[in-house]
């Protein structure tokens, strides 16, 4: 089993994952196991189509696609301290949401947005044997806003919270054969935000947390130049709640967002090694969703997807494409608007070039 291939190959991921919750990337660390020094930067851009039937009194009707374009991008570099160490900077956006109901349908003009961006810091130390450890801070900047016609015209508009987390992680490969299996635990991050609340005449707060997650990564040779690869990620969705005080208070004691179940996303894929440049991959992915019932700003379900990459080397760079399509499962949201969503897809393409020095 060549390196190149495995070193080649962890790049193909270029697209945007639409997975539980408001998730767009799924935190991979693969960039941790990269050979000598590298970098790598990366965009992606995914269209949703969500659309269902609103049956909210007295104008009950399609709701049209809820659901924007969005584009991401991401920057990570690796480098060797010496042979035990190394270390690695991300800087990429995991999470996110942006929903609006077109206007002409009953909830027309309503509006959720998150925008999020994430700066990872990891060093890992490699022991004897092919075992390795890693740990690592995470910065989050976190930001929402709200706009509910329907709710007597509601609004909110959060500050851009700053907050941190952290991560551990073990490693274990086995480089003749391609072997590595690699265990990741993301703490969770509590945002305490500043709110403006159109109802209230003060400013209020309230807290957010984005969620704990474990990612488990392995990858190993089956055959001269192929590659099998996987993954597992669970994520505690149900600790993750958008509840402004105001709205608390006066509107509702729903909170605004909220998840009844934790998601839980398996992947498995095959890579080739075609000749001395180029590699492609084909995957397979499952999303368990968040439950049957969902909030009315996020009314998405279980997930399948299909994905391909392709991939290029000349020399120290590494060129990587990737495009996946995803079909949505249907939910139900929550009272009083009680609509059906089903039957829905997104797809999502991407590119990452990286460099060896």
């Amino acid at each position: 089993m060549r390196k190149t291939l495995a070193t080649g190959l962890v790049a193909l991921a270029a697209s945007p994952a639409f997975a539980g919750g408001i998730e767009r990337n799924p935190q991979s660390m693969a960039i941790l196991f990269q050979q000598g020094n590298y970098v790598e930067f990366g965009i992606a851009h995914a269209r949703p189509r969500v659309s269902g039937t609103i049956n909210l009194p007295p104008a009950p009707g399609p709701s049209g696609n809820i659901t924007r374009r969005f584009t991401t991008g991401s920057f990570a570099f690796k480098g060797d301290i010496n042979e035990k160490l190394s270390y690695a900077l991300i800087l990429d956006q995991p999470f996110g949401a942006d929903t609006l109901y077109p206007l002409g349908t009953t909830l027309g003009g309503s509006v959720g947005k998150v925008d999020n961006t994430m700066l990872t810091g990891v060093v890992r130390y490699k022991f004897d044997g092919g075992f390795s450890a890693y740990a690592g801070l995470r910065s989050s900047w976190t930001s929402g806003s709200v706009s509910l016609p329907f709710a007597g015209g509601y609004t909110m508009s959060t500050n851009r919270d700053q907050a941190w987390g952290y991560l551990l992680g073990v490693a274990y490969e086995m480089p003749e054969i391609a072997l590595r299996v690699a265990l990741t635990y993301n703490s969770k991050i509590k945002h305490s935000f500043t709110a403006n609340e159109n109802i209230f005449p003060l400013p209020t707060t309230f807290d957010t947390n984005l969620p704990e997650s474990v990612n488990l990564e392995f990858q190993t040779g089956v055959a001269e130049d192929t590659l099998v690869f996987g993954s597992v990620r669970w994520v505690n969705w149900k600790d993750f709640t958008i509840q402004p005080t105001a709205y608390n208070n006066f509107i509702s004691t729903t909170p605004l967002v909220s998840y009844d179940r934790n998601s839980v996303t398996y992947t498995l894929g095959v890579g080739r090694r075609f000749n001395e440049n180029w590699s492609g991959q084909v995957s397979v992915a499952h999303d368990t969703g968040n439950g049957s019932v969902t909030g009315n700003l996020g009314p998405v379900g279980k997930r399948n997807t299909l994905g391909l990459g392709v991939s290029y080397t000349m020399d120290a760079m590494t060129i990587s494409a990737g495009v996946q399509y995803s079909r949505l499962g249907g939910v139900t949201t929550r009272p009083p608007v009680n609509s059906q969503f089903g039957s829905n897809s997104v797809i999502g393409a991407g590119i990452r070039i990286g460099y060896r020095f």
